[in-house]
């Protein structure tokens, strides 16, 4: 589907909640009603949710937000290489809660509700609008879980989006966390900030203070995401001194030339935010059509080195499948005889160093 929808002078009672139903989406002009069948077989799998503020973004249901959260019947057919848990959440997890990855840190996933739900993402069997958040016993089970972890410096709030969480109980969270005393550093990853960036309100920025480092890790995969009301949530955060890092995934039909990939993170580094990782495709069941081959990948950095600041350059990642880690995926200068570099225009040169002499 590629036609536009037709704007209209005021917002409809539809077009101010969040768009959760096939019905609905048929509705806003986002699925047409021949394909309400299919995408009903999708909704009893997969969880849909499109906030106004991200619907406003969208122009046709094909473009680069569109295709991000309409569910698309394709959801449903699994290639033979993809998984229902790509980077081993579960085989890590030694209490509800806790995936423990890497050795100085550990992720927290309070609760499995986000603002949105993207239909690529590698959690996409777990998250949804009624599962997955925390009681306070499983919450004192995580916490205790913690402490007794002394290699533990950094603690990973993640989901879900924890900034979905209600401003008491999100510092509640913040707050035990900052007790412990070898946690140094608590992360925040988000999609709030530009998905619904109202959210961000003056209580839920009290929530996210603590006396520890707080980082938010803010997840946007193409430049149209950065709306004025966006761009004030995020000044909004840093003016608070939290300082703002930016994820992408590599994305069939959102981000996959140059000029988008380059378009996204100059808003990035405009906003003030530090772009950092670049993911590839994580296998999770249905998700082929977003897959863009990590050659093509690294052939896309490698165009834009020397074209943006080096303020603007992600570190592009594969997540092993089965929970093995992040490894960096290049591009690469250096020759495999360790004496030559190419420069961004290809151009070999000879590396001098009393190595080599």
């Amino acid at each position: 589907m590629s036609s536009s929808r037709t704007a209209t002078a005021s917002p409809s009672p539809i077009h101010a909640r969040t768009l959760r139903t096939p019905e609905e989406l048929v509705e806003a002009g986002f699925v047409t009603r021949d394909t309400l069948p299919a995408i009903a077989d999708v909704a009893e799998q997969y969880a849909t949710a499109i906030p106004p503020a991200f619907r406003d973004l969208i122009e046709t249901p094909d473009d680069p937000i569109g295709v991000q959260v309409i569910p698309s019947p394709e959801e449903l057919v699994a290639a033979p290489h993809e998984l229902a848990d790509p980077i081993g959440d579960d085989a890590l997890s030694p209490v509800p809660g806790i995936v423990h990855r890497y050795a100085d840190r550990a992720l927290l996933k309070p609760l499995l509700i986000c603002p949105l739900y993207c239909r690529f993402c590698f959690r996409r069997e777990h998250v949804g609008p009624d599962g997955g958040l925390l009681d306070e016993e499983a919450l004192a089970v995580a916490f205790n879980w913690l402490r007794d972890n002394a290699a533990i410096r950094e603690v990973i709030l993640t989901g879900g989006d924890p900034l979905m969480l209600s401003p008491r109980r999100l510092e509640h969270i913040m707050r035990e966390l900052a007790s412990i005393p070898h946690v140094t550093t608590l992360r925040i990853h988000s999609r709030v900030p530009l998905a619904a960036p109202e959210k961000i309100t003056d209580a839920l920025l009290d929530a996210m203070d603590a006396d520890k480092a707080v980082w938010l890790v803010v997840h946007a995969n193409h430049a149209r995401e950065f709306s004025p009301a966006g761009r004030e949530a995020l000044k909004k955060i840093q003016r608070r001194g939290i300082p703002v890092l930016g994820q992408s995934v590599l994305l069939r039909g959102v981000n996959d030339s140059e000029e988008a990939l380059e378009g996204l993170f100059r808003a990035m580094v405009e906003s003030r935010m530090k772009p950092y990782y670049l993911h590839q495709l994580d296998p999770a069941p249905g998700t082929a059509r977003f897959h863009v081959p990590i050659e093509e990948g690294r052939r896309l950095l490698a165009g834009l080195r020397g074209r943006v600041t080096g303020l603007a350059w992600p570190t592009y990642v594969l997540d092993i499948p089965g929970g093995y880690g992040k490894v960096p995926l290049g591009p690469d200068y250096l020759e495999p005889s360790l004496s030559a570099v190419s420069d961004p225009n290809g151009q070999k040169h000879t590396i001098r160093t009393p190595d080599t002499l």
